[in-house]
């Protein structure tokens, strides 16, 4: 039979993928070249530019939430996806559609003209720009993809920047201590723009003061200039802000670590409606608008309950500090379940240190590998596992078989936890999204 000509959108894709996902180049003037060959569209709406090692998508989820209730046409801009290229790029809650994703691309190939190709992440950023300003989006919120410092995103002027946590990671490009990763994502300051961070090594934190104090940028820190507090006994929260306090305001997200992601959220928030022109009555930061903006926050593939016949929770907990998180999400929520835990993990993260967290929660485990060539040999996982972990291991390499399995097995008294990999969770995904959802 002959082979089924693609459809434009995959063709495209295609194209996209083969740029070198992976690819990391530490400049900007790439970026900046083709950006100015597209009439600057990032200088067309205001933008909130979030860094930070965990934490970057919910909090920025928050925050465009809470801007789109208010009545602002509102993008943000995230990665990695899980199941499409599209949910990177969204307007007011929806994906670029898949022409939206062949025209922007196109606009942008087309100018991609300099010394050297533009990356996978500069040519996906500059698509998310370009869409933003072709929609006419009041605001932007836009997630950095790596460190801060040289990431394709930082060509833009924010009227807040906000650095949620750090913890080590990528050391080859970022540094091997706090210092060095705070000097990266600091990068993200700009003049006379305010921070909000959660940042609490005192290394860190005094790198970000430097930096902030050199830009005569406003500096607000969690737990010193606003904070967060849960109610005894329930799951609502308390916010104590820079201008203003809210009280019983629903967790929006599972995992106590959304707190701190709340409270950053919420003072980037203070700071744009403070600073905007009061005479935009859309500029009014309610109570009343606060709930009802972060009551349709949506941020998969992060302690996201998939399907509750059987139970499964997906978790990207793609480094030590994520798999800290999740492993004390698993002791007590689900604490009365006999857990099967699905994992795979890249070969660039401390998988021995993240296996010790999340194993000894679990009754049976299953080791897995994304498609992806920095996934880790499921036998090099096994190695690491006999030392903290005595129950049944199966290794089942394809990531959707491993799902199925796991899932098939399931009852009222079981729960399955897929981890360890953004792109292990993508995959399974879209295998429970088939199989159950549909």
């Amino acid at each position: 039979m002959p082979e089924m000509k693609k459809s434009p959108y995959q063709e495209c894709l295609d194209r996209i993928y083969r740029l070198g996902r992976f690819g990391i180049k530490l400049e900007l003037e790439t970026i900046q070249n083709i950006l100015r060959f597209l009439n600057n569209p990032h200088k067309n709406y205001n933008i909130v530019h979030v860094a930070g090692t965990n934490g970057k998508g919910s909090t920025a989820t928050y925050i465009s939430s809470i801007l789109k209730e208010a009545g602002f046409k509102t993008g943000i801009y995230t990665s990695p996806h899980l199941v499409r290229f599209n949910e990177r790029i969204c307007v007011d809650g929806q994906e670029i559609t898949d022409d939206g994703v062949v025209a922007a691309f196109e606009a942008v190939k087309a100018v991609d003209m300099g010394k050297r190709k533009a990356t996978f992440f500069e040519i996906a950023t500059a698509m998310a720009f370009y869409h933003f300003s072709r929609e006419k989006v009041d605001w932007a919120v836009i997630e950095t993809g790596m460190g801060g410092r040289f990431d394709a995103t930082n060509i833009v002027v924010p009227r807040v920047s906000v650095i949620t946590n750090l913890s080590i990671e990528h050391t080859d490009y970022l540094g091997s201590t706090i210092r060095d990763l705070a000097r990266e994502k600091g990068g993200i300051i700009k003049p006379n723009t305010p921070v909000v961070t959660a940042v609490s090594q005192t290394s860190g934190m005094e790198v970000l003061q430097t930096l902030a104090q050199k830009q005569k940028a406003p500096f607000y820190l969690y737990k010193k200039d606003f904070s967060t507090r849960k109610y005894p006994g329930r799951s609502a929260v308390q916010y104590n802000g820079i201008f203003q306090k809210i009280n019983d305001l629903a967790m929006p997200l599972p995992g106590e670590h959304q707190k701190e992601n709340l409270g950053l959220a919420l003072a980037a928030c203070e700071l744009i409606f403070d600073r905007q022109q009061k005479r935009d009555p859309r500029y009014d930061l309610t109570p009343d608008l606060v709930k009802q903006g972060l009551a349709k926050a949506k941020w998969p593939g992060r302690l996201e309950i998939a399907c509750t016949d059987p139970l499964v929770i997906l978790d990207g907990a793609h480094n030590l500090k994520a798999a800290q998180v999740l492993g004390r999400y698993l002791s007590t929520a689900l604490a009365d379940k006999k857990l099967t835990l699905v994992i795979g993990i890249l070969n660039d993260k401390p998988y021995e240190a993240m296996l010790k967290h999340l194993l000894p929660w679990a009754e049976e485990l299953i080791l897995t590998r994304p498609k992806i060539d920095r996934s880790l040999d499921t036998r090099i996982l096994k190695t690491s596992a006999l030392k903290f972990f005595k129950g049944p291991i199966l290794e089942i390499e394809d990531v959707k078989e491993a799902a199925a399995h796991a899932l098939a097995k399931g009852s009222r008294d079981k729960a399955v936890c897929i981890a360890g990999s953004l792109y292990v969770v993508g995959e399974a995904k879209e295998k429970i999204d088939m199989d159950f959802i549909s």
